[in-house]
């Protein structure tokens, strides 16, 4: 079980250090925070929320189920 919870939390903190967004975006976010917006921190913050929270969901139920089964035995 140890090992399971240092790879997921290893893959959260990664995917929190990667840039999601596709070429086209990020060079048009680029383009704009160099004029001085800051819409593009939240547009990458809010792509990488959407990504992690399948994977958490996904860990959360295994982590209940692997529990469940634990007691069962």
């Amino acid at each position: 079980m140890k090992k399971f919870l240092i790879i997921t939390l290893f893959c959260i903190g990664f995917c929190f250090a990667a840039d999601a967004q596709c070429p086209m975006c990020k060079t048009a976010v680029e383009s704009g925070m160099e004029k001085g917006h800051t819409k593009g921190r939240g547009l990458n913050n809010g792509i990488m929320y959407l990504l992690a929270t399948p994977y958490l969901a996904v860990a959360t139920v295994g982590g209940i189920w692997y529990y469940k089964n634990k007691q069962a035995k």
